[in-house]
């Protein structure tokens, strides 16, 4: 697949390096030609110099065949206007922008740009380390009406299978972390000591399922 990045930061030459690697053909758009340092001399895509909502720019890296499109400046309004143009214009299937304020990252998600808001999972990340005993959203879908959250589990749930825990608490076991590895659960699959359970629920249920969670399976049940 032939894929171009607006802009060349840390995460656009980092999203470059990777994609070719994995046999993708890249182009890269900034308007600073010095940023193009950062994707080393064995970078082997186009190295394009301008606006990444600029159509003729588009044109020369390529947009006309990609198939992807990320917006990662450092720019919000630029981000979203380059993503809306490659979709838009260009009729590019699957396009991304990187947006810092998480409230218009949600109206950019309605409307049917996808968007990865930077401060808000950074955010998610850092409360989900400083307060670990608590269930943290991963993921929430645009209307934030249900969310996938890594809960913590007591220790009297440990032996049963994930289908009782799904059927006595109302979620959907999402997958399963074990021993640093991610695990699909098949409805025979017993939880273990330190497992790490993450689900899909309502956001308007997550003190039930804490709750729940957080006795055993008898008091759930109740």
């Amino acid at each position: 697949m032939h894929i171009v990045i607006m802009g060349c930061g840390r995460v656009g030459s980092a999203l470059a390096q990777t994609l070719e690697q994995q046999g993708h053909t890249v182009a890269v758009i900034d308007q600073d030609p010095t940023a193009f340092r950062r994707l080393g001399s064995g970078f082997g895509g186009r190295r394009v110099t301008g606006v990444g909502f600029d159509q003729d720019t588009l044109r020369e890296a390529g947009i006309e065949e990609a198939g992807a499109f990320a917006a990662v400046s450092s720019g919000d309004n630029s981000n979203i206007i380059a993503a809306r143009v490659a979709r838009e214009m260009f009729g590019v299937e699957n396009v991304a922008a990187r947006i810092y304020d998480p409230r218009r990252a949600e109206v950019y998600q309605r409307l049917g740009i996808p968007t990865v808001a930077t401060v808000r999972w950074t955010a998610d990340q850092m409360l989900r380390r400083l307060l670990p005993s608590g269930a943290e959203p991963l993921w929430r879908d645009p209307s934030g009406g249900v969310q996938l959250a890594e809960v913590p589990i007591a220790e009297a749930w440990v032996g049963h299978k994930v289908s009782a825990l799904q059927e006595e608490t109302g979620v959907r076991v999402a997958f399963l972390t074990r021993l640093g590895e991610a695990m699909l659960p098949t409805s025979s699959t017993v939880l273990q000591e330190g497992d790490l359970v993450h689900v899909m629920m309502r956001t308007d249920e997550l003190e039930k399922v804490e709750a729940a969670f957080s006795q055993g399976p008898e008091e759930a049940h109740r």
